[in-house]
């Protein structure tokens, strides 16, 4: 299925140190009801049948429904709302949503707490309001797609934030890694951990999903740190399609992901994932280089003789016990107010 991304506003109200939109959120204009038809009818007539409305903070348009109804008729099969998610705290708010034929709500929760959710987006009560938005869409029996930002502030904190979104009962999650980009760019020094430092806690996070059939996922993290997890890496799932920016539309945000927004470097053609591979931003290396990342190889067959040796050698140490999932420990509780 492709997917247009309709960014129909830039404001919003939250102030998060990660925003990739960075000094847009100033602009006060927003596309126009005609300006989104517009968008929706030329993506169309290209063969795409879902549509993802952001912003900026899509939910502050006033015609938000309206373009969800527009959209619809149109023959749009899947519309998706990617929001910071305070609004849908109000239960009349989500329900209209779900009339005018939104089919995915798309929340976005950055901690198991208000201090590490609110730290980040500079809102203060933000995190009770995400919370009781996602009570309210799965009361609906909506379906909830929710998006975490890696970054320097909640990264050892993704297990927890795993096991409360598993407790609120999302239907999938990801966890996509800080785009230096806008307010991005200008906080990296602070805001960017390094990839190698957050695999565990990511791991972890990801275990539980997978033990609670959740599907789950995570952007932005090349193949070579995500042994054992490739299945969860996001990019071989992102839908195909255009992009409508402020005063911009790209035909195709996927070439535009692959040829401008990530690199990779000459070392990684020996890796086994090069052809899927995207890389990571281009902007990560230049902060940390690359000598994190080291190339994925086939696994050699080894003869008899090799089998026995390291048979022999596994019997003379003790063998690691298995990796500890934070889920699996039992559900997480609602914080406290609720």
């Amino acid at each position: 299925m492709k997917r247009i991304d309709i960014k129909i506003g830039f404001n919003c109200n939250n102030m998060c140190d990660f925003c990739a939109q960075g000094a847009k959120r100033s602009l006060a204009a927003r596309k126009s009801l005609a300006e989104i038809k517009s968008d929706l009818a030329r993506a169309r007539k290209t063969g795409v049948s879902a549509v993802v409305f952001t912003g900026g903070e899509p939910t502050l348009h006033p015609g938000l429904p309206a373009a969800v109804r527009a959209a619809r008729k149109m023959g749009y099969e899947s519309v998706q709302v990617q929001t910071n998610g305070r609004r849908f705290a109000y239960y009349d708010y989500c329900a209209e949503l779900k009339k005018a034929g939104v089919t995915e709500m798309g929340p976005s929760m950055h901690g198991s707490r208000p201090e590490i959710h609110e730290k980040l987006t500079g809102a203060k009560g933000s995190f009770k309001e995400v919370v009781q938005g996602i009570l309210n869409c799965k009361k609906l029996g909506m379906f909830v797609l929710t998006n975490s930002v890696i970054t320097s502030v909640n990264y050892k904190d993704l297990p927890e934030l795993a096991k409360l979104l598993a407790y609120l009962k999302v239907d999938q999650f990801q966890f996509a890694f800080v785009h230096l980009v806008g307010s991005a760019w200008e906080n990296r020094k602070w805001l960017t951990p390094r990839k190698t430092d957050i695999v565990p806690y990511l791991h972890r996070a990801l275990d539980c999903g997978i033990s609670k059939d959740i599907p789950c996922f995570t952007e932005a993290i090349p193949y070579c740190l995500m042994k054992g997890y490739e299945k969860c890496v996001a990019e071989s799932v992102i839908p195909e399609g255009p992009v409508s920016d402020a005063d911009l539309y790209i035909e195709s945000y996927g070439d535009y992901r692959r040829d401008e927004g990530k690199v990779k470097r000459a070392e990684c053609r020996s890796c086994k994932w090069f052809k899927v591979c995207e890389g990571p931003w281009r902007e990560y290396p230049e902060l940390y280089g690359w000598s994190e990342f080291k190339p994925a190889r086939e696994k050699r067959k080894r003869g008899a003789n090799e089998k026995v040796r390291r048979h022999l050698q596994r019997g003379q140490g003790q063998s690691p016990g298995p990796a500890g999932s934070g889920c699996r420990r039992g559900g997480n509780r609602l914080p406290r107010g609720f």
